[in-house]
């Protein structure tokens, strides 16, 4: 084995299955991002270190990182943002993956998707695209962290920046959706509307914080009407998690004027967003989170440590425990609870 220089090997013990996943096998479709080892929520134990690794050894507990955290470019010195010039996201988003990789397969290069690629017994990261993590933290629960858990709770809070007593919206009722519930409930949010095309996800919604649940099947209005009209003119916050430019507009239309706040948190790359102006000359504000504005390295070990001091639900989250043979039924249950069309190779 070569162990590279910065870089450890990781031992992935286990890994969650990503929508993001799904984007980039049905959706996205890039020429130039596959052959790919899939899968970027997961978490592992460090086999070994590569010369010039200094915050890390063998045994560690850790969670890979899509994001990066060097400390030293200008975005990360920069606390209005978690982005970092040094991953691979700098410039490849349609990829989803870096041009170099430490992965081949019959001598052939196979890409490292998202520069994590979990969906794999080992894989090998730079340093600055791993979290040390506490010891006592189940690998199982905190993998959940690696992506769609901070990437909801965390647009909540620190994208959003939801203030107690006020109402929110959050626009579908996925993982980062449920996510963004929790993190709304956290911030203090008085009344949390949930809203999706699916009614049996409300009781879950509930676990998570959810006041009120709107499907927007049973109008004959816009949702953005609908919920205008049972807030006294719309939310405070909303939070559009399904990653649908359609469905974007309809969150940013749904807060109130003057002070309103929608983020945009579902990933998608596809189709150009738009809204009339006027939406946005009243007074509205319309960002983007990605990873839930957390700085990676050191987000993440706060996050595993106030899922230990019973602050965030990580249990709640998961449906199914399945080997890593069975990943590929794990992506059939993900296709049909996310209405994703079967491939046909």
């Amino acid at each position: 084995v070569i162990v590279y220089k910065m870089h450890n090997i990781v031992i992935i013990v286990a890994t969650g299955v990503c929508h993001t996943d799904l984007y980039h096998l049905f959706e996205g479709m890039h020429k130039d991002g596959f052959p790919s080892v899939l899968g970027h929520e997961g978490a592992g134990i460090v086999e070994s270190v590569g010369p010039g690794v200094t915050e890390f050894q063998p045994g560690d507990k850790v969670i890979p990182l899509f994001i990066s955290q060097c400390r030293e470019c200008r975005f990360c010195k920069n606390p209005k943002t978690n982005q970092c010039e040094k991953g691979w996201a700098s410039g490849r988003h349609a990829m989803m993956a870096s041009a170099d990789s430490r992965f081949t397969c019959k001598g052939k290069k196979v890409l490292q998707f998202m520069g994590t690629s979990t969906f794999s017994q080992y894989t090998v990261m730079n340093q600055i695209a791993i979290a040390k993590i506490d010891p006592t933290a189940p690998l199982d629960k905190v993998c959940l962290l690696g992506c769609g858990i901070c990437t909801g709770f965390g647009a909540a809070v620190n994208t959003a920046k939801v203030e107690p007593g006020s109402t929110c919206a959050v626009f579908g009722l996925g993982a980062v959706g449920l996510a963004a519930v929790m993190g709304c409930k956290s911030a203090g949010a008085k009344r949390i509307f949930a809203v999706d095309i699916n009614p049996d996800k409300f009781e879950k919604a509930k676990v998570f914080g959810a006041t009120d649940f709107v499907n927007p099947k049973d109008h004959d209005k816009p949702i953005s009407q609908v919920l205008a009209e049972m807030t006294n003119g719309g939310v405070d916050y909303s939070l559009e998690c399904v990653g649908n430019v359609t469905v974007m507009r309809s969150a940013l239309e749904s807060c109130v004027k003057g002070w309103g706040v929608s983020v945009l948190v579902g990933w998608t790359d596809l189709y150009d967003v738009a809204t009339r102006p006027i939406q946005l000359i009243a007074g509205r504000t319309w960002k983007g989170s990605l990873f839930g504005g957390f700085k990676s390295k050191d987000g993440v070990p706060q996050m595993v440590k106030a899922y230990l001091d019973k602050k965030v639900k990580l249990d709640e989250f998961i449906t199914h425990n399945m080997t890593l043979g069975q990943v590929n039924d794990a992506i059939e249950l993900m296709k049909i609870i996310c209405s994703v069309p079967v491939s046909k190779s």
